[in-house]
This record gives structure tokens, C-alpha cells and sequence, in this order.
């Protein structure tokens, strides 16, 4: 039996509300207890702060700001001073380009690339080094990237393409808030949404069983 989900559903009810939940779906299934539980969580730290400034956001500049302008707007209203950038070193000129409009907007940046600590893979992950032979041998360390600005006390930290895998070490050893301003995808110039919406062209190929 298929274990039904979101992406199953083509109602979306939660979000217009004017029409019948199906049967499968989460938000009919929650009881008082779990929602009492999930409303206690928004008043931890400051949870319902960030909420509320992503809703002031999302509602004033619906269709009119940028993904960085966004990330401005949400630093400020947070009253947050320094910013993290955990970055490729691929994408290490459009980090550069993001620092400086930080700073043009006063905030303190300091970013880190992905090859810091110039640690081997072949040591680390126990790779064979023929298979380093494409990207090299300088593993990336998303984990000391976090340390880092751990050690800097940024506010909010910043992914700028970082590898799959490698955005979820980040994300686990920060301490700070993270937002993400790239993904990184090597072959759609880092637009990944675009295979999706190609499944019935060029990427027919990942609809296959």
C-alpha cells in the first residue's frame, strides 16, 4: 500500500481552505495536543520573531525583491550585524560581489571557502585517489566552514553553493540561523528547478523507473 503524502495531493485545503481535506492528509490528522505542542515550539527563542518577519517579508515583497535583497531585508529587520557566507570556491567571485553589497549595507561579513583546512579526501573519507581524479584531492569541509563562523559569532550564515551533502554538514554543525542564497547545480548553471520542469523533454530520463 502507497503511503500517501503532500505530493500526492492536488487540493492543497491548508493553504486555501475552501474546499475538503483528503483523507491522507496530515493537517486533518493532527490532534489538539500536537498543534498545543507546535505552538509552544513558536514561542521558543525567538521562532515566532523569525516567523513573523518572513511573513512581513513575503507579504511587502511578493514578486518585487530579489533572493538577495530578501536575505537584506530579513537580516536587518532581525537586527542582525554579521553575516556568515559558507561558500564554493567555484562561485567565490559571486561571493566576493555578495560581500561587498553586505557591507554597502553595514553589515560585518566574513566568508569562508569550501577547501578551507586543505584536508585530502583520500585521507579523510577513504576514497581511492582515482577516484579524486575529476575534482582533486582537496576535500571540501563543510564542517570546519561552520566551526569557523562558529568562532566568529555570525548572526546568520549564508550557503553559497555548497555541494549536496555538504549543505547538510553545514547545516547540522552551525551555530547561527542559516538561509540558503545558491544551490548548486553544475549542469543547469545552478537553476535546479530546471529538471523538473523538463521531465517531459530533455529529462525524460529521471521519470524512468
Amino acid at each position: 500500500m502507497k503511503n500517501y503524502s503532500c505530493a500526492d495531493c492536488r487540493i492543497i485545503n491548508c493553504k486555501h481552505q475552501d474546499l475538503q481535506y483528503p483523507k491522507f492528509c496530515p493537517t486533518k490528522e493532527l490532534t489538539s495536543d500536537e498543534i498545543q505542542e507546535i505552538e509552544k515550539l513558536y514561542n521558543e527563542d525567538n521562532n515566532k520573531e523569525i516567523s513573523r518577519i518572513s511573513a512581513e517579508i513575503e507579504d511587502e515583497f511578493y514578486c518585487k525583491y530579489t533572493r538577495v535583497e530578501e536575505i537584506i531585508e530579513f537580516a536587518k529587520r532581525l537586527k542582525m550585524n554579521k553575516i556568515g557566507l559558507a561558500a564554493c570556491v567555484g562561485l567565490m567571485e559571486e561571493s566576493r560581489t555578495f560581500a561587498e553589497i553586505l557591507a554597502k549595507h553595514d553589515f560585518e561579513v566574513y566568508s569562508v571557502a569550501c577547501k578551507v583546512g586543505a584536508m585530502k579526501k583520500t585521507e579523510i573519507t577513504g576514497l581511492d585517489e582515482e577516484k579524486t581524479a575529476v575534482t582533486g584531492n582537496v576535500m571540501c569541509n563543510p564542517i570546519l566552514q561552520a566551526k569557523i563562523l562558529n568562532k566568529e559569532k555570525t548572526d546568520l550564515n549564508v550557503i553559497i553553493g555548497l555541494c549536496v551533502g555538504h549543505d547538510s554538514l553545514f547545516y547540522k554543525y552551525s551555530d547561527a540561523l542559516c538561509t540558503t542564497l545558491v544551490t548548486k547545480d553544475k549542469v543547469l548553471a545552478h537553476n535546479p528547478i530546471g529538471a523538473l520542469y523538463q521531465t517531459n523533454t530533455y529529462y525524460k530520463k529521471l521519470m524512468n523507473d
